[in-house]
């Protein structure tokens, strides 16, 4: 066996158990997901912390968009908008 086989079977046997260790933490993830939606169903205020949840990820969204989606405005028009507020007021 050469050094270069030996080295191809460790990579294949470290991707098969990095895989294995995936799949198990999704499918406790998965499993724990499971758990606390059933929780949540049996809750008497499931349609208030159902709107409560619905509001807050509007919240988020207006956050995230008026944040990433509205240029700010051009420096230039800022100064251009300051110089002709000084010069009325210079005016009165």
């Amino acid at each position: 066996m050469t050094r270069e086989a030996g080295r191809r079977d460790g990579l294949d046997e470290q991707a098969v158990l990095l895989v294995a260790g995936l799949a198990d933490l999704a499918l406790s993830t998965l499993g724990s997901a499971v758990g606390t939606l059933r929780g949540l169903l049996r809750r008497s205020d499931a349609a208030e912390l159902a709107t409560e949840a619905e509001n807050e990820l509007v919240a988020r969204g207006r956050l995230v968009l008026d944040r990433y989606a509205t240029a700010p405005p051009a420096h230039l028009e800022i100064l251009a908008r300051r110089a002709r507020a000084r010069k009325g007021a210079d005016d009165v």
